[in-house]
């Protein structure tokens, strides 16, 4: 059951990592990105997929930039992950397991 949230939390830094990349240095491609980032060409490749299915990144001829739903995901982001965080500190079972003790 974890072993799949921590296989999702590689994944989204992956696609985070690749998405910043992309606005730091729009347009760019998947060979310079690939190399940049240290990832083979179908993780990248990959990502972008799911980037662009976000509506976070668009292809274009010079290669992947942002679009203008990227500024508000990324206002957004950091506000999402900590409720994300908080909700899963309730999960811990040792504290769980100490109040009801």
């Amino acid at each position: 059951m974890i072993d799949q949230l921590e296989e999702e939390v590689e994944m989204m830094e992956r696609h985070l990592e690749i998405l910043l990349r992309v606005i730091e240095h729009e347009p760019i491609g998947i060979v310079k990105l690939s190399n940049q980032a240290g990832y083979e060409h179908h993780k990248v490749r990959y990502s972008l997929r799911v980037l662009e299915e976000e509506g976070l990144v668009e292809p274009s001829q010079q290669g992947a930039m942002t679009t203008e739903r990227t500024d508000e995901f990324v206002s957004e982001f950091d506000d999402r992950l900590a409720t994300l965080v908080d909700r899963l500190d309730a999960m811990k079972i040792s504290e769980s397991i100490d109040s009801n003790h």
